[in-house]
């Protein structure tokens, strides 16, 4: 076909416009290249064959053949429209901007012109100068549905909710079957809090584009913040047999089947996962993983992914917000920011709220940032006495990160890690010349804007040190602090908990997430070995104690020797550790706050020490504890300590009695000497980039 000569361009140029809308490209490009050689400046024909060369992915040469078409009709908005979105694909926003500028300044307000020049504005994070541009276009052609939406999602990167939901809600009237819209029109809704309605606005999505794996994704995304984890899981079982390789579905798959105690299929799908994070392209939740069998190396190349995806979107609007770090006086205070969804009865802030209480004095000054609004309680009330608190809830990353700037804070503490809401994303725009990662996500960020991960050598052992991006900061203590101001309380009866009168209370209240089945199986050999015993878990969600009735069952054992705990507040959850004989913690992601309650309400607590930081936790506080005999090295071991005690009423009383002993004297409950080192940490990274020195690795 390539070697036809046709007497008429246009003839050419009518079966190229048919191939193309066909999806035939490679046939297009082969008569366009035949064609060239018969009619070298027909610019229309040349134009046609960079368009077929660009869907084909043959960027180099549809840029070749683009340039050519421009030189030969420069006033061709197709062709300029063309070759800004190759600049666009190659990350190269700017160029695309003053291509369409320039083409803007010969043929002024072209509608096609301006989508293109809204789209490159988009991609460079000048959202307001977007929506400006979408305006105008949209003015030249007011049915253009693709128009409305584009102008509503720069309305939605605005801030601005009811303007996008507008266009959005235009888009539909000329266009109502349009799976696009509907998608858009659930994020709008989404981020106006209705969530039913931006559910309903997924799954029509869904049903009118049965065959796009993303939208019963998003809909099990919405699902599982709602609570409905079932229903989500079913989502996002849907999405994966549409793309068996959508990686977004996957990782919630997974996850949410280890909350509810799901195993069904799980190792199958479990290893999909671990292929898929050890591959370092595909883009996971660092924070889902910490439940997965996997290397310490496999858990950064993953970080790292996700780290480089945020990058990719956050970085145009980090260069738009241009935050400069003047460096202080080395008299001056350190300002010290800490960010966190926790600042409530929530498990980090019941971890540093006895620390923040003690940190205060110079040269530091504290202020808290709180992504999540007041609930009232006491650890609230607490931290805002202690710092100056920032209630930052109804802002959104870009806001936060002005307010953090604005208040000048030299070294930013987050507390979230992957696990919070949009943490990474305000990390990633620099509001703060030095960034710590620290507490609620034990395991490297893999993230270029994070300087220091803060840890101890119990959690990252130099042989550990390889996986983690960031400098390494080592406190001489645990890294975990403790709430030391609890009251430990008297419990209810047995009875009234659910427990039998006489026999072993072994417990394990980790999250349902950790509990995966060889742990459970660990604790069910426990439970055959100790006549009498009962194992006490805290309830999990929609069936989840049924499924572990059923495996206890499956494994043996009678499932009246499980009792489950219900949610309790803290104080309530704290006193039944009075109960509990033995806390056994599972792996791979070892109890972490809950292991600090066991210890502080005099429970004894026994671990596995884990190859990864998040199955380490457990084995440093037993350690700063001065009590190694409880960090056992393998499944052996942990099983037969367990019942070894189990079955050792003395022995038990013995390790309660000594726990006891070690909490009143131990540094591990001394918030004061970990104020005195937190301090000393702050003051050694302050001093180091006030004297323009590069962050470093630093054991205090």
């Amino acid at each position: 076909m390539a070697s036809t000569s046709f007497a008429d361009v246009n003839a050419v140029l009518n079966r190229l416009t048919v191939l193309l809308q066909d999806g035939a490209f490679a046939d297009a490009a082969n008569l366009a290249a035949g064609a060239r050689l018969q009619y070298p400046v027909a610019a229309e024909l040349v134009r046609l064959h960079g368009t077929a060369l660009l869907q084909l992915g043959r960027i180099r040469e549809a840029q070749m053949a683009l340039v050519r078409a421009a030189e030969l009709a420069p006033e061709s908005v197709e062709t300029q429209c063309s070759l800004a979105a190759i600049a666009l694909s190659g990350g190269r926003a700017d160029d695309a901007i003053e291509r369409m500028r320039a083409m803007l300044h010969r043929s002024p307000n072209h509608p096609a012109a301006l989508q293109m020049l809204g789209s490159a504005l988009m991609a460079a994070a000048r959202h307001a100068e977007a929506s400006e541009a979408f305006a105008l276009a949209l003015q030249a052609m007011p049915q253009h549905p693709g128009l409305c939406l584009d102008l509503a999602d720069a309305e939605l990167q605005l801030g601005h909710a009811r303007q996008a939901e507008a266009r959005v809600r235009e888009a539909l009237q000329l266009a109502p079957s349009s799976d696009a819209a509907h998608a858009l029109l659930g994020q709008v809704l989404q981020m106006q809090g209705r969530s039913r309605e931006a559910l309903d606005a997924w799954l029509q999505a869904e049903r009118l584009a049965p065959g796009n794996a993303q939208y019963p994704c998003e809909a099990g995304r919405i699902l599982e913040r709602m609570g409905a984890l079932e229903t989500a899981a079913g989502a996002y079982d849907r999405a994966l047999r549409l793309d068996p390789n959508y990686i977004p579905a996957l990782g919630r798959l997974v996850f949410l089947r280890r909350r509810l105690c799901d195993w069904r299929e799980l190792d199958a799908l479990a290893e999909r996962l671990r292929l898929a994070a050890a591959s370092g392209h595909a883009v996971l939740n660092p924070f889902a993983l910490l439940a997965e069998e996997l290397e310490p190396a496999v858990q950064l190349r993953a970080a790292k992914a996700c780290a480089a995806a945020i990058e990719q979107r956050i970085a145009p609007l980090r260069r738009q917000l241009d935050f400069t770090h003047p460096r202080p006086a080395l008299d001056m205070p350190i300002r010290v920011g800490f960010v966190a969804d926790g600042f409530n009865e929530h498990a980090t802030g019941l971890l540093v709220v006895a620390l923040i209480e003690a940190l205060p004095g110079r040269p530091l000054e504290l202020h808290l940032f709180a992504t999540t609004p007041d609930d009232g309680g006491t650890t609230r009330r607490r931290l805002a006495s202690a710092a100056r608190l920032h209630d930052v809830s109804a802002l959104d990353p870009v806001q936060t990160a002005r307010r953090i700037h604005a208040a000048g804070i030299e070294i930013l503490i987050d507390l979230n890690g992957y696990g919070g809401n949009n943490g990474a994303d305000l990390m990633a725009l620099c509001a703060a010349p030095v960034q710590v990662n620290w507490l609620a996500c034990p395991g490297t960020s893999g993230a270029p804007w994070m300087d220091y991960l803060l840890a101890d050598a119990v959690m990252l052992p130099d042989s550990l040190r390889p996986h983690v991006r960031e400098k390494l900061l080592r406190l001489p203590r645990c890294c975990q602090p403790n709430d030391v101001t609890r009251i430990v309380r008297h419990p209810p009866a047995r009875a009234e908990c659910g427990l039998p009168a006489h026999g072993t209370v072994f417990a394990c209240f980790n999250g349902s997430h950790k509990l995966n089945a060889t742990s459970f199986g660990r604790m069910m050999k426990i439970l055959q070995q100790v006549p009498g015993s009962v194992l006490w878990l805290r309830s999990g969600p929609e069936g989840a104690d049924d499924r572990l009735r059923g495996a206890a069952i499956a494994a043996g054992i009678a499932p009246e020797r499980l009792v489950f705990l219900p949610r309790l507040p803290h104080l309530e959850y704290l006193a039944r550790y009075n109960h509990v004989d033995l806390l056994l913690d599972t792996l791979p992601y070892n109890a972490g706050t809950t292991a600090s309650d066991a210890l502080w309400a005099g429970c004894p607590l026994l671990t596995c020490r884990g190859h990864g930081f998040a199955g380490r936790v457990a084995a440093s506080l037993l350690h700063h504890l001065d009590m190694p005999e409880l960090v056992c090295e393998n499944e052996a071991a942990f099983v037969a300590t367990a019942v070894l005690y189990g079955n050792d009423r003395d022995a038990l009383d013995l390790l309660r009695l000594r726990l006891a002993m070690q909490r009143a004297n131990n540094p591990l409950f001394d918030m004061q000497g970990f104020a005195n080192d937190f301090r000393r940490m702050l003051k050694a990274i302050s001093a180091r980039y006030r004297s323009g020195r590069p962050a470093a690795d630093l054991d205090l």
